[in-house]
């Protein structure tokens, strides 16, 4: 019973965030949408891997193509959910398909083997791959199976050196799912990335050394069971703003027509700013574009679009231009305030999203930072 509770567990953990990151609406997004449909995809490889190892040879035959299959999308799906945190904004077919062509193609051709394979050299097969020497369909099928697996570590490499590169480049939209002010080094992102390797070392782990083991079953679906959760976590952390992509586009989009939007610009926009300037609500450490929305009086769409359209920046730069510039007088006026009181009274919130700030508006350091300043005044 013991073993049964343990090789289920990873089943258990992935139908959870299944279920909890697709019902959660009030942080729904299309990002954890998909995330959802990677935990159902890993709840069918799971509870393949369980008829696997148990083994039940009577029901696992049946099974065996899915179990290929499924171990092959995880990667793809993996990707395509790191596209959705930086450069796409919706899945579509036309536009992912490609990555699953390939793990297609390939378990396509190993179901074929195995269904011109006569049924008792295939149930053999499975659970003794040296039986039936002989036989010429056992004998591509001992070709095509260690072929799937290479193709799964070539998926890990190639699909961690893509996320990696897309970080480099977007990391900054995928962190803004996690907060919509801070411009980090993406440690939510990569934390994210890095868990493929993680997910990799266990499984080769798992298949080649240690299964000779009776008791590493115990220990591997719990190793499992951590790692879906972490991810699922990770997910349900992630909020449903991305600024990013709320382009003025998305405003024409939503708009009964076009010429809506120069009518009420203005008013919009000398809202927007009496909330920044006079209200300071950038002074929130907490803020987001939804408490926007709810001050100003206008949907999400409207204010990114007069943001991007009037300075040309996303909802993060616009918030902590007016940070910094809270900082200068804040700092101006009370030059022994230290690092932790200026983060708290500048609304930044930690002493590490300040430094984050000064460092992408200036390029120096808080301490170079300041002495810039008290030079300028003594010049001044």
């Amino acid at each position: 019973m013991f073993r049964i509770i343990a090789l289920l567990t990873p089943v258990f953990v992935s139908l959870f965030w299944a279920i909890i990151l697709q019902s959660d609406r009030k942080n729904h997004s299309r990002s954890r949408s998909f995330l959802a449909k990677l935990m159902l995809l890993m709840v069918v490889l799971f509870t393949v891997k369980f008829f696997n190892f148990e083994p039940l040879p009577d029901v696992y035959p049946y099974l065996d193509v899915i179990h290929m299959y499924a171990g092959c999308l995880i990667f793809p799906f993996y990707h395509i959910y790191f596209r959705l945190l930086t450069i796409d904004e919706k899945f579509s077919w036309k536009a992912h398909a490609r990555f699953l062509i390939l793990p297609t193609v390939l378990v396509t051709v190993y179901g074929v083997a195995t269904l011109i394979t006569p049924g008792i050299e295939f149930k053999t097969w499975l659970f003794n791959r040296h039986a039936f020497p002989d036989s010429p369909q056992v004998h591509f099928l001992n070709i095509m199976r260690p072929l799937l697996n290479c193709y799964v570590v070539f998926q890990v490499i190639y699909y961690l050196v893509r996320n990696t590169i897309l970080l480099r480049k977007y990391g900054n939209r995928a962190e803004q799912f996690y907060s919509d002010i801070e411009d980090g080094k993406y440690n939510n992102a990569n934390m994210l990335n890095y868990m493929i390797v993680i997910n990799a070392v266990v499984t080769i782990i798992c298949y080649i050394i240690f299964l000779r083991y009776s008791w590493m079953v115990y220990i591997f679906p719990s190793i499992y069971a951590i790692y879906v959760y972490l991810v699922g976590y990770m997910g349900y952390k992630q909020k449903a703003i991305n600024p990013t992509f709320d382009l003025i586009s998305n405003f024409y989009a939503e708009s009964s027509s076009e010429q809506e939007f120069p009518a009420v610009y203005n008013i919009l926009l000398q809202k927007l700013l009496t909330e920044f300037e006079v209200n300071k609500i950038y002074l929130n450490s907490q803020l987001n574009i939804l408490d926007v929305v709810q001050a100003v009086g206008a949907n999400r769409s409207y204010i990114s679009s007069v943001i991007n359209q009037q300075y040309n920046q996303n909802f993060c730069s616009f918030v902590n231009n007016f940070r910094m510039q809270e900082l200068q007088r804040v700092y101006a006026d009370n030059p022994e305030y230290t690092n932790e009181s200026l983060a708290e009274y500048c609304g930044f919130g930690s002493v590490s999203s300040l430094r984050r700030s000064v460092y992408a508006k200036t390029g120096l350091s808080i301490t170079e930072w300041k002495n810039h300043n008290v030079s300028q005044q003594q010049v001044g």
